[in-house]
């Protein structure tokens, strides 16, 4: 640790993180009043990225030399990729019609295609907004953006992680973030209720909402299992199982792919590429299986769990004083998303789909399960688990698709 923080110790800055954590959802779940007002401005999130980043700016504690977040990449993060793609239902999320896919899957190549669009606009007028070199290449921490507007935090971390973006720049991307999404979830409550103009101008078939009613109404979700210590025990094997197994193929491809001349240089040679890969596409096969079953004991709750400690970890490793030192990059945020909102209302005037799919397709992939749900019950409170259903394929494809974007934001990033 810092020799100058006033906390080196690592078992402690853990201990206070978990403190800090515990405290955050105490007052915002059992808090009075004034804290659910509180909540209601500033995100959850945004306070477990903000208390430990103060924490570290003025001293208290310091990453420097702390092994916390090696243990938080190489063990957290790959056991909530896999608890949270194991509760998958393909099935029932195909039950919800192709509308409700079409949009979800034109959400996805919005932000995917948003994010390099965004680059080439901004460099024409600031190039060096989106420019930089080594960790500092801002094309690096807008990966991370890609991760969260994709999956979530999980593929967010998975992304600062596998990009090597500069911690200590991570706080402006983390502003980023915040505001531009909770402006789009402001904007979509508002058009929920008024969907019906929206859903004239949009020519929209409202005929395809009734019917995905009814199909939830025939949808039984797995039965909810008693948390003893026998599924405790089958959740924490499967999740450090899958741990394992990553970095036993990561130890192995890795080598593998560093040793031939055409992949050697690429993220094929990239250990941490395949933890991430590992994981999250074991999470997907072990949902065709009665693994899956475990989600019924609470299996997506620890991987979320998982991924707040994450957050707080990350938090650590952050400057606040950077988040204001490229107010540019929020203008690149806004632009992405923008062109995100563009491809989804010109699909969804071709296929005729309601403004409810619209909505819930794009903030399962920009929200993830944390307000993708909300946004669907602001329509009709028995639409919620579409929310849930389509965030979590968000976090299944959050990964490869934010691979994907950030490969294609490297290609156009000015040097």
């Amino acid at each position: 640790m810092s020799s100058t923080a006033l906390i080196q110790n690592d078992a402690t800055t853990f201990g206070l993180l978990t403190l800090i954590l515990g405290a955050i959802f105490y007052t915002a779940y059992r808090g009075g009043p004034a804290w659910r007002r509180f909540y209601g401005v500033v995100p959850i999130v945004l306070m477990c990225y903000l208390l430990p980043s103060l924490l570290n700016t003025f001293g208290v504690i310091s990453s420097k030399g702390s092994s916390l977040w090696p243990i938080a990449k190489n063990y957290f993060l790959p056991a909530a990729l896999v608890l949270m793609t194991l509760s998958i239902d393909l099935k029932a999320i195909l039950r919800l019609g192709s509308k409700a896919l079409i949009m979800f899957f034109t959400g996805t190549v919005g932000i995917i295609i948003g994010g390099p669009l965004a680059i080439i606009i901004v460099a024409t007028f600031s190039p060096e907004t989106v420019g930089g070199a080594g960790p500092d290449a801002v094309w690096r921490g807008l990966a991370t953006l890609a991760g969260s507007w994709i999956g979530g935090g999980a593929n967010q971390t998975a992304m600062l992680e596998l990009y090597q973006y500069n911690p200590e720049r991570y706080s402006a991307m983390v502003t980023v973030d915040i505001i531009v999404a909770n402006l789009w979830l402001a904007l979509l409550l508002y058009g929920a209720a008024n969907s019906d103009k929206i859903d004239r101008w949009l020519k929209a078939d409202t005929r395809t909402i009734d019917e995905v009613k009814h199909r939830l109404a025939e949808y039984h979700s797995r039965e909810k299992q008693e948390l003893n210590l026998v599924n405790l025990t089958s959740i924490f094997g499967l999740a450090f199982g899958t741990v394992g197994l990553c970095h036993l193929l990561g130890d192995f491809l890795t080598p593998f792919f560093g040793n031939i001349e055409a992949t050697k240089h690429t993220i094929l040679a990239n250990h941490f590429f395949w933890v991430v890969i590992v994981s999250t596409t074991t999470g997907l096969a072990l949902s065709f299986t009665r693994a899956s079953q475990l989600e019924g004991a609470g299996a997506s709750t620890f991987g979320s769990l998982f991924i707040y400690l994450l957050i707080v970890i990350i938090g650590t490793k952050m400057d606040v004083m950077k988040a204001i030192e490229q107010p540019l990059l929020i203008l690149v945020g806004i632009i992405w998303m923008l062109i995100h909102i563009g491809l989804l209302v010109v699909v969804a005037r071709i296929v005729r789909a309601p403004f409810f799919f619209l909505a819930v397709g794009s903030k399962a992939n920009v929200g993830g399960a944390a307000s993708a749900p909300i946004v669907a019950a602001a329509f009709h409170p028995s639409l919620a688990p579409v929310g849930v259903l389509l965030a979590v394929l968000g976090y299944a494809l959050g990964t490869y698709g934010a691979i994907l974007c950030s490969q294609l934001m490297a290609l156009v990033a000015a040097p």
